[in-house]
């Protein structure tokens, strides 16, 4: 597992990466963030040693490299999902090697549907935690102990800090950011009317299928993260709509300007 990852590294070195300083992963229709990075080099994932290869149709494939802000950063343009039949290691490999190229910060960006129906399309979420519903954990695998502690404490999955950077800036650009719990599925299917009333129950503000098991793997390896959700559709029971993957990727580009404005404000404060 330590030699696939180095080397990936090694590759990626070879390649003309150099140390991050942070680490940011873009959801579902949230690409914008890259016109305004200074790109010094790019690796398609299917050149990276190990790498899995994104099979969504609306999520790129590179890793990119560059300056934002003032910082190095590294970026992840398109994630990967359990439910395109990768495991968790696949997953969250790319974490791994981000931490391991030198990456101090992880930022992830996704999109999901609102349960708490005071959250409207094309408005963003602050993670202030999750409820992990995807049936499995990145670190349950035999030798995790060689690449971090096994028992990771999750008592403040999502920097504080961070976090409040990111309420500071959206309160000078007067950009609505809720603050909520995400849940993550399995996917693809979309929730039933029975299950957005249980997610309601258990105390979810938003659901989705990823960002859970990086952020994990994030707080294995000690690296400290903040999230933004999307609110891209609405998951009323009592009015639940059928789901439209272009009117939820017009919500994702409807608020992606607020979402770059709110990283780079972040990378100029840390």
């Amino acid at each position: 597992m330590t030699e696939r990852i180095n080397e990936a590294v090694e590759y990626l070195q070879s390649k003309g990466f150099g140390e991050p300083e942070v680490g940011i992963i873009l959801g579902t229709g949230l690409g914008k963030l890259l016109d305004e990075v200074e790109i010094e080099k790019e690796a398609s994932y299917n050149h990276i040693p190990y790498f899995p290869t994104a099979t969504v149709e609306f999520h790129k494939g590179k890793l990119i490299y560059g300056t934002l802000q003032g910082k190095k950063v590294v970026i992840m343009q398109g994630r990967f999902h359990l439910y395109e039949g990768y495991s968790l290691f696949d997953v969250t490999f790319p974490v791994r090697v981000m931490k391991r190229l030198g990456m101090k910060k992880l930022l992830v960006s996704n999109a999901s549907g609102a349960i708490n129906l005071n959250f409207k399309k094309a408005e963003l979420m602050l993670i202030d935690d999750h409820i992990n519903l995807q049936g499995g954990s990145p670190l349950a695998f035999h030798g995790v102990d060689q690449l971090g502690e096994r028992f990771v404490d999750m008592s403040e999955p999502y920097d504080s800090k961070m976090n409040s950077i990111f309420e500071e800036a959206a309160k000078k650009f007067n950009i609505t950011l809720h603050k909520g719990v995400y849940a993550s599925v399995l996917g693809p299917q979309l929730e039933t009317r029975a299950e957005y009333r249980y997610l309601k129950i258990i105390g979810a503000d938003a659901v989705g299928m990823s960002t859970v098991p990086e952020v994990i793997v994030a707080n294995h390896l000690g690296i400290p993260t903040a999230a933004i959700s999307v609110i891209t559709d609405q998951g009323d029971p009592e009015n639940l709509e059928k789901v439209d993957i272009q009117d939820i990727l017009a919500n994702a580009a409807k608020a992606e300007p607020n979402m770059v404005k709110l990283f780079k404000e972040l990378l100029q404060k840390i």
